[in-house]
């Protein structure tokens, strides 16, 4: 990577408020968020949803994925607790349906209530998949239905996977066992998000599950991520989210822009490979 082109590239998420227009790279097409999240509960979903899209408009983002309801997040949510989260995440939807699609949170430690929600939420026209964080390992059985319910109705799966040398967060998953979940259902789409936080390990791990992507966002815009990604798994199994509003969205889509990869490459990785997961979701309904 050239080393100035990085710098300067990343340096927009330390100084975001001074951006100006001419600085923000521009694209022939609208990039797609996989990956965002409301604010606290002191506001309405409108209200967050809202400041999400005018920053996001600002950097050439034309739609955002929202997910798991304003925070605090809840890591091992009751049945009543994550329909309130889906009803956040749906209230911001039908605020802005022309910018914004949403993720089903559900907990698979409550698996009959998990399915009755999955049905709730699914008649919404602008929800296109499943979000499952950290309350069960993903390789866990009880996920089996979930699954086979998410590819009936053509639901891409966004499952939380993170890596680290701390202890993890128990329930937390490994991109391991995304892979071993995505073999038992290889004709169900996931997407591993972080791409397992430590990516050079994660990438290898989902490298022998096809039916999984690896999102990139959560990490600093470190040189080599989205290179090895891209070589490692093919440009048509990388997808960018943001993880906005916990990560600047300068700071995450520096990692595509400042990359050593084709111009074909960073269009898949920015809009097309999520679209078209979206679109199939959207055309079952």
């Amino acid at each position: 990577m050239n080393r100035r082109r990085f710098i300067q590239t990343s340096a927009s998420a330390a100084a975001l408020p001074l951006i100006s227009s001419a600085a923000i790279p521009k694209h022939d097409f609208g990039i797609w968020d996989s990956h965002t999240h409301l604010g606290r509960k002191n506001e309405p979903p409108k209200t967050h949803a809202a400041e999400l899209l005018r920053v996001a408009r600002r950097m050439g983002i034309e739609k955002i994925t929202i997910a798991m309801g304003r925070t605090p997040h809840l890591k091992n949510p009751k049945p009543a607790e994550f329909r309130e989260k889906n009803d956040d995440m749906m209230a911001a939807l039908d605020a802005f349906p022309k910018q914004t699609l949403g993720l089903i949170y559900i907990n698979p430690l409550h698996p009959d209530e998990s399915l009755t929600e999955i049905e709730r939420c699914r008649s919404h026209p602008l929800t296109i998949g499943l979000k499952l964080w950290i309350a069960c390992r993903c390789n866990d059985p009880r996920l089996d239905p979930i699954v086979k319910l998410a590819a009936k109705h053509k639901l891409t799966i966004h499952q939380h996977v993170w890596d680290k040398t701390t202890p993890k967060t128990e329930g937390e998953s490994l991109p391991d066992d995304l892979a071993t979940l995505a073999a038992r259902h290889p004709r169900t789409q996931f997407i591993g998000m972080h791409s397992g936080g430590n990516w050079e390990r994660g990438i290898r791990a989902l490298r022998r599950a096809p039916n999984v992507s690896a999102e990139l966002s959560g990490s600093e815009p470190v040189s080599g991520f989205v290179e090895m990604a891209v070589r490692e798994l093919g440009d048509q199994r990388v997808i960018w989210g943001s993880d906005a509003n916990g990560r600047s969205y300068a700071s995450q889509l520096a990692k595509v822009h400042g990359a050593d990869i084709p111009n074909a490459s960073r269009r898949r990785i920015l809009r097309d490979n999520f679209r078209q997961q979206a679109e199939r979701a959207l055309a079952a309904k």
